[in-house]
């Protein structure tokens, strides 16, 4: 039996579990990839706190985050509701909604980076019809972070094939009963079906705050992190450090700390959804 586990086995220690502790110990250390490491305690977390690009970068995370993950749930719980009715070319609707997400990260900030482009760019082309006047959007660090937003909405169609998937396992009985007790379409969603596709909801919460504390293609592709390091995301912030100052001790340790803000995260959203979060098999 180890024998044919052996190739998943070695993969699994070469390529993740070594890298994972290595960054463990560099995040202790001087490291710049070409010299020895020089073990130097905590240091760099010490540093990382009184470091205003680390500070920059969670205020643009979180501000990123807060905006982004809401509306993004809502959007796709609203197409999901939408496309869960019987409707003419349902099927055609669905497989639009969901063919952004399948493309990559480059290809859509390329895409995206022309729509956004304040004079030849989609975006202000179709605000001119109504008489707007476009914003510079990627060149102003008033509207560059909020730009980043609304990409990020264009790929809303993976969370609405979660939630059709969720709104199919919605038992008919209920609904129905629901119905002949009087109940209107806002009470039964209130009341029946939204109790029933909370674990979906949970899901696609924690995943949506684990991918926005990641972002990073589209800030590397279309902003560098600037204008004015308004779209300094925390992952940029990594990277910057990493490969271009070549700091990979002090690197290792911001990634350290994100993985604990993760799991810091993860672990507060799940305890407060134990009193909101409805279990076919009951609370847990």
């Amino acid at each position: 039996m180890y024998l044919f586990i052996s190739p998943w086995l070695v993969g699994f220690v070469v390529f993740a579990l070594y890298p994972i502790l290595a960054s463990l110990y560099y995040s202790f250390t001087d490291y710049d990839i070409i010299h020895p490491p020089e073990f130097v305690g905590l240091a760099n977390y010490i540093e990382m706190f009184h470091n205003d690009l680390f500070w920059q970068s969670v205020a643009v995370t979180l501000r990123y985050t807060f905006i982004s993950v809401p509306v993004q749930l809502l959007l796709a719980l609203g197409f999901a509701l939408l496309l869960h009715q019987k409707l003419p070319l349902r099927g055609f609707f669905r497989t639009a909604m969901y063919f952004p997400s399948m493309v990559s990260g480059v290809a859509m900030s390329l895409l995206w980076y022309w729509i956004f482009n304040p004079q030849i760019g989609l975006f202000n082309y179709m605000l001119s019809w109504f008489g707007i006047p476009g914003p510079a959007w990627l060149m102003d660090p008033g509207t560059a972070l909020y730009a980043l937003i609304i990409m990020t909405l264009w790929t809303s169609g993976s969370g609405m094939i979660l939630f059709l998937a969720g709104l199919q396992g919605v038992p008919s009985s209920l609904v129905e009963a629901a119905k002949l007790d009087g109940a209107g379409r806002l009470r039964i969603f209130a009341n029946v079906t939204l109790p029933m596709i909370s674990p979906v909801l949970l899901f696609q919460l924690i995943m949506g705050i684990i991918d926005s504390f990641q972002v990073f293609t589209q800030a590397f592709v279309m902003t560098q992190g600037g204008p004015n390091y308004s779209t300094w995301f925390y992952v940029y912030n990594l990277y910057t450090s990493a490969f271009k100052e070549y700091r990979a001790g002090y690197s290792s340790a911001l990634a350290w700390m994100l993985l604990i803000a993760v799991m810091a995260c993860t672990a507060l959203i799940m305890k407060l959804s134990n009193r909101y979060v409805h279990y076919e098999g009951g609370r847990r």
